[in-house]
């Protein structure tokens, strides 16, 4: 966008990441073409490309489990409304849990039947059949949602932007937001780095960590920090293929096979929280205590392979609210929303973060009553009623 000249939208979404195309795809399905999304970098540059890509329903609050279902079915569904494959996996997934969660599990798979969710408790013959090589003897429950899996974060980003510009919204990456303007108790638009002004009487901001700073000069406190966590990414010995993905809630791990037969794991013992103060700076690797941590873990739950081997290590950013859950919402002056604070759910969700966005831009308000858009509304810290699960679990409440 050269020059200084002032453009103009229906809808400016800030930020080219996944929820932000994602949101551009579903306004222009809703009938809102005019939309322009402002990426401060290349499309998908930032945390989006350092997702796991978990595919999986298990979440004790309702409408987080319905909108990840939604997900699932987005990426079966990928040829056809994504124009093409999107690196979706339906390799299954299994969560175990030790005696004191087995009946929050059994609860939370209850809750999510009665959804319509294709999930059911299972026997550990079931998990070994899947998983030959893992230990299982110090869990006391399994679920299996055989439609689960893992996907490909930056591709589908990708693809929900091509959707997206198909449907008329423009896209433009390197295109960094300044500023929101507004007027009075409206918003008016954004301005740039290079100063040139986006007049648009809606703006969605969806950049992640960044949000915060962008909408405090309008008075509005989005409590979200950046959250560090390292993936190691380790040699089997013997390449895994067509295991499903294991979310451990024992030794608070998950690990999932890649394409190349190698292993991804993560850690999802949040109790202790790396945020760091310079989200771009951090540590783009995991450090030798953390991969020794989760290395011992690894070996542990996976004795049947005794020449585990560490390929290489990455690091990404979590973008977290204090409950680990999102804010969607209209906030502040008239004509802003915030899609922000995912915590670690954004790629299973975005295609229903982007539906519920469009609804609340179209309509006002959700129109699936499945997803009430009260569940994600920023006046919830404030008010001291975060959004939990009813079945949690414990020492590993977080992100469930």
């Amino acid at each position: 966008m050269a020059g200084t000249e002032v453009a103009n939208a229906e809808v400016v979404v800030v930020g080219g990441g996944l929820e932000g195309l994602s949101i551009a795809w579903a306004l222009t399905r809703a009938g809102v073409t005019d939309v322009l999304v402002c990426e401060r970098g290349g499309l998908a540059g930032g945390e989006t490309g350092k997702s796991s890509g978990v595919v999986r329903c298990h979440y004790g609050v309702p409408s987080l489990a319905w909108m990840a279902w939604k997900g699932v079915q987005v990426f079966e569904g990928a040829a056809d409304l994504l124009g093409g494959d999107v690196g979706f996996v339906p390799s299954g997934y299994v969560v175990g849990v030790g005696p004191v969660n087995a009946d929050a599990l059994a609860a939370n798979v209850a809750d999510h039947r009665a959804l319509g969710i294709d999930v059911a408790l299972v026997d550990p013959d079931t998990v070994a059949g899947l998983w030959p090589q893992l230990e299982l003897a110090d869990f006391a429950a399994f679920a299996y949602e055989p439609r689960g899996g893992y996907g490909d974060a930056y591709r589908t980003a990708l693809a929900y932007g091509a959707t997206a510009r198909r449907g008329g919204a423009a896209i433009h990456p390197y295109t960094p937001v300044a500023a929101l303007t507004a007027a009075g108790d409206r918003i008016t638009g954004v301005e740039l780095v290079g100063g040139q002004r986006i007049s648009a009487p809606t703006v969605v901001v969806a950049a992640g960590w960044f949000s915060a700073g962008l909408v405090a000069p309008l008075g509005l406190e989005l409590p979200v920090r950046a959250q560090r966590e390292p993936i190691l990414l380790v040699d089997p010995g013997t390449p895994v293929h067509g295991a499903p993905v294991l979310s451990d809630l024992v030794s608070l791990q998950y690990l999932r096979p890649e394409p190349s037969g190698q292993l991804l794991v993560g850690n999802s013992d949040h109790r202790r929280p790396d945020f760091v103060a310079r989200p771009e700076g951090y540590l783009n690797r995991a450090t030798e205590s953390e991969t020794e941590r989760l290395g011992d873990k690894l070996a542990a739950r996976l004795p049947g392979f005794p020449n585990l081997a560490l390929a290489t290590s990455y690091a990404g950013c979590y973008d977290v609210t204090p409950d680990y859950n999102p804010v969607i919402d209209r906030v502040g002056p008239t004509g802003l929303l915030l899609a922000a604070g995912f915590s670690g759910h954004g790629f299973k969700i975005s295609a229903a973060v982007g539906e519920l966005v469009a609804d609340l831009v179209v309509a006002g308000d959700s129109r699936d009553p499945r997803v009430p858009a009260a569940d994600f509304r920023l006046a919830r810290f404030t008010e001291g009623r975060p959004l939990a699960g009813a079945h949690s679990y414990v020492g590993a409440g977080e992100m469930r």
